[in-house]
């Protein structure tokens, strides 16, 4: 799974081959994206960055955030909360999508999504 600032990398990249999700494509890794993930995209794209956003993302199949995903993000905001640790909500629910569906995730923030047990980070 693609986490949010993986694709924001690539979007930013001028060189798109140097991004962290090409590199992983040529790893082999085939990948899919949260629910939350095109949420995220599309909220905070400009109307210019739209029709990039659209071509990009429909080549990519979306997991949906269901109820068993809403079930582990409950538990692990429990964990985090004992803890002190919490993170965004966005994080939080990419993750337990990623958990839900036995998915890793490739993510640029291994700050937040590092905290949380059981998520397998790849890259």
């Amino acid at each position: 799974m693609v986490d949010t600032s993986v694709l924001i990398d690539y979007y930013r990249k001028t060189d798109k081959e140097n991004s962290v999700w090409i590199n992983l494509i040529r790893q082999g890794h085939k990948f899919v994206i949260s629910s939350i993930t095109k949420y995220e995209i599309y909220s905070g794209a400009t109307q210019s960055q739209l029709n990039f956003w659209d071509k990009v993302l429909q080549a990519i199949e979306v997991i949906p955030f269901d109820d068993a995903a809403v079930n582990t993000a409950v538990e692990i905001n429990a964990s985090l909360k004992r803890k002190r640790k919490q993170i965004a909500i966005a994080d939080l629910f990419i993750a337990a999508t990623a958990i839900t569906n036995n998915i890793s995730i490739s993510t640029l923030n291994r700050k937040h999504f590092e905290r949380i047990d059981n998520l397998n980070i790849i890259g």
